[in-house]
């Protein structure tokens, strides 16, 4: 379990056992051992400390920033201190958005977003959310059922290339931002958003708009595509379309897909 999607699988064991020339010195270490054991048992203050991987793991689980039971869903006590001050960072945020009501989660390296998030903020109204700079493949259903009331929300530079359905129950939703991500098709959930004014989709992969679905909106004033590989095709039936919001598109696309 990687904790708040921090990847720490670089991180050396301290504990861990080295070889070549290690192997060499084994001798010498017995030696200094029963040395160190003789001396214990003279000087009963000595022998209480403990390895550094042992020290690096006490000093995590015994930091009073950190509330037990987040600790234990964001896995510090399994991990280092790096991975910890990752979570100490998340948990430090969701504290600010209770008194602000923006939550700030940006270049948090999540991966995904964390039930612990969820648990910070369940007594907490947001308005607006910020996860931009992660890398988030995917948005849960979860979000915008516990998040309902947020206004803006900006989800640019991630990995995502889908949105839920669910999304729809964003109500309050007014703007959206999800550009630089792996989006394909341009989601149609966001034609469902019933107070979107301002969509920026820009640098993403998107080919196609499904026009065979309502892409009108009351609200919308201006969805903006520009960066992304729009086909002929896809131009010439949106200009028969003629969406009521504007339509904003990069001058030059070759059509080489």
């Amino acid at each position: 379990m990687r904790p708040f999607g921090n990847d720490i699988t670089n991180i050396a064991n301290n504990s861990g056992a080295g070889n070549g020339d290690d192997n060499g010195n084994d001798n010498n270490r017995d030696r200094d051992r029963n040395n160190d054991d003789e001396n214990d048992n003279e000087d009963p203050d000595r022998g209480n400390s403990d390895s550094s991987g042992n020290e690096a793991t006490s000093e995590t689980e015994a930091d009073p920033r950190i509330p037990p039971h987040i600790a234990r869903i964001g896995g510090i006590v399994t991990f280092s201190p790096i991975a910890g001050r990752g979570v100490i960072r998340v948990v430090h945020r969701c504290e600010a958005a209770k008194e602000n009501r923006k939550l700030d989660l940006s270049q948090c390296e999540l991966m995904q977003i964390p039930d612990a998030v969820y648990h910070l903020m369940r007594n907490t109204e947001l308005k607006t959310c910020n996860f931009s700079g992660n890398v988030l493949k995917k948005v849960t259903p979860k979000f915008a059922l516990k998040f309902s009331a947020i206004t803006d929300l900006n989800l640019s530079h991630n990995q995502l290339s889908r949105l839920p359905d669910e999304f729809s129950s964003l109500s309050e939703l007014t703007t959206l931002n999800i550009s630089h991500n792996s989006f394909i098709v341009l989601p149609q959930v966001v034609f469902k958003l019933k107070k979107l004014a301002n969509l920026d989709a820009q640098h993403n992969a998107i080919f196609e708009i499904d026009t065979e679905e309502a892409i009108s909106s009351d609200c919308l004033a201006v969805v903006d595509l520009r960066n992304n590989p729009i086909s002929k095709n896809c131009r010439d039936k949106l200009q028969d379309i003629k969406t009521s919001f504007r339509l904003e598109l990069s001058e030059e696309v070759e059509d080489d897909w």
